[in-house]
């Protein structure tokens, strides 16, 4: 959790507001076909619903009170990787910044698989 001071009093943002936004941010990048999970018991990478979209999301508090994400995607087979990497990148870092204030250091984007 990220705690805040402002003039009015204390606000505090739970890790599921950043895995919501950054989930919802990242899967509405073109190209991207949805966030990935890799199961633990077979070693396979899933496809997850909207609903958990949370489980592809990893984020890292720093001790300047910034944070860290990192993201787990199945990307659409025929785009550019990179692009598309770079376009998850700079809009997560957006769409964070400006629904809660707090300054994204990094964002780092996996790409588990690619579906046809």
């Amino acid at each position: 959790m990220i705690k805040m001071q402002s003039e009015k009093g204390e606000i505090i943002i739970s890790s599921a507001v950043f895995t919501n936004i950054t989930g919802a941010a990242a899967t509405n990048c073109f190209g991207v076909k949805g966030m990935a999970y890799r199961s633990m018991t077979d070693g396979l990478v899933h496809l997850l619903r909207h609903e958990a979209m949370g489980k592809g999301v990893k984020v890292t508090y720093n001790d300047d009170s910034s944070i860290s994400i990192e993201l787990h995607i199945i990307v659409e087979h025929g785009v550019n990787v990179t692009a598309v990497c770079r376009a998850i990148m700079n809009e997560v870092r957006y769409v964070v910044q400006q629904n809660t204030g707090v300054i994204v250091r990094s964002v780092d984007v996996c790409v588990d698989s690619i579906t046809l």
